[in-house]
């Protein structure tokens, strides 16, 4: 389904066309005709599964729920995660896909995740590990204990501040503008630790804290609270701190008590 959508959105990426607006979706966010095409087309694959006799449903992030026959198991979808940068032309952004057997995050049960740019995978099942590129995810170990080398976030320009003390600690910065991806980078080790100080969906970042997880990284908000019970949907929104490395994780908590 992933490399389908990468085919079809392909030719619409930073296009007039394809960042033409043609409604509010129901996660809130204006519909673009990049959207709509991504979702359809993940939509027609979906079908075909439930042709094939599988009860499911799909919680998309333009159409809404799709009902395939049963409340459980959930897919929670986003075709392309990181929409504005796929509108503008920036080369991060991606399919992302979450299975759920029940309502909230401690339920999440599979997540994939395809970088619609380079084709670069992500998944993990729970008690099964995490794969990258459909290769055991082993992350990077940590260059300094004190400090970070790189951070990422995600975050408006008014909840920078929130986020201030871990960017002083740090070497590098980088916003890549997908939360989706910057999680998974974070859990290869990549990017030492992912910080949202803005309240974020707990929708979007599904598949990617399941990877994180897997692969043995630590996330919570950013008062150090775990993430399990908050349900999966378009309303719930919690703050973030992701690491592939529990002593990275417990240092951001201790700056950002600190700060």
């Amino acid at each position: 389904m992933a490399a389908e959508v990468r085919e079809a959105v392909a030719p619409l990426i930073g296009t007039e066309g394809g960042r033409r607006e043609l409604s509010m979706g129901a996660g809130g966010d204006r519909t673009v005709e990049i959207d709509r095409l991504a979702e359809e087309t993940a939509l027609a694959a979906f079908g075909r599964v439930a042709d094939a006799g599988a009860r499911f449903s799909v919680l998309s992030e333009e159409v809404g729920l799709r009902d395939f026959g049963a409340a459980f198991p959930l897919v929670v979808m986003d075709p392309i995660d990181g929409s504005l940068n796929a509108k503008q032309g920036l080369p991060c952004y991606a399919v992302m896909l979450s299975l759920l057997g029940g309502p909230t995050v401690a339920d999440l049960r599979a997540g994939y995740l395809m970088n619609l740019v380079n084709g670069e995978e992500f998944s993990a099942v729970r008690g099964e590990g995490a794969l990258h590129n459909r290769r055991p995810l082993r992350p990077l170990p940590r260059t300094g204990a004190d400090d970070f080398e790189v951070i990422a976030l995600e975050s408006s320009p008014r909840s920078l501040h929130g986020a201030e003390a871990l960017v002083q600690r740090s070497d590098k910065l980088r916003i890549l503008g997908s939360m989706a991806i910057s999680i998974a980078h974070a859990a290869t080790g990549g990017i030492d630790l992912f910080c949202s100080p803005m309240q974020a969906r707990v929708f979007d970042m599904t598949a990617s804290l399941l990877v994180l997880e897997e692969s043995g990284g630590v996330a919570s908000d950013l008062q150090g609270r775990p993430l399990g019970g908050l349900e999966v949907g378009f309303k719930v929104r919690t703050t973030l701190l992701a690491s592939a490395h529990a002593d990275a994780h417990a240092l951001a908590l201790e700056i950002l008590a600190g700060a």
